[in-house]
């Protein structure tokens, strides 16, 4: 629960995921300046469907932060910090020019894991987090 003196500075953007309503999240926070965007997967939501082709899946991952950061007034020019979770890490180098076409004039922060994912169809999930320019209400 919001608390209400944060409420004004607190938003959530969802996206229609299955997966947040199942589990209880948001795509991603507004909090102020900032936005936290959540792991997010390469499944098209709204058709709940996931390429099996990890490029393809990066592609999808990235047009969902796209929204996110668009709703929340953002871009990919204010993200500050991404993070990639992948469960092989041979599917991370393939996934490069498509990271680096959103990323690559930015230059956040950035780590990736490899790590199990929440189900096996996914083969990468990304998560942002941004700083909203001063204009943005």
């Amino acid at each position: 629960m919001i608390h209400p003196s944060d409420a004004p500075r607190r938003r959530a953007i969802l996206s229609g995921s299955e997966f947040e309503e199942r589990i209880g999240y948001a795509r991603a926070v507004v909090d102020g300046d900032r936005v936290h965007v959540s792991g997010t997967t390469g499944f098209d939501y709204t058709t709940m469907t996931i390429s099996d082709d990890v490029v393809e899946q990066a592609e999808q991952c990235l047009r969902n932060i796209g929204a996110a950061l668009a709703e929340a007034g953002c871009t990919f020019a204010d993200v500050v910090r991404v993070r990639y979770l992948l469960p092989d890490r041979a599917d991370f180098e393939p996934c490069w020019p498509v990271l680096r076409r959103c990323f690559g004039e930015v230059r956040p922060a950035a780590t990736m894991m490899v790590c199990g994912l929440a189900d096996p169809r996914m083969r990468i999930e990304i998560e942002v987090d941004a700083r909203r320019p001063a204009a943005a209400g």
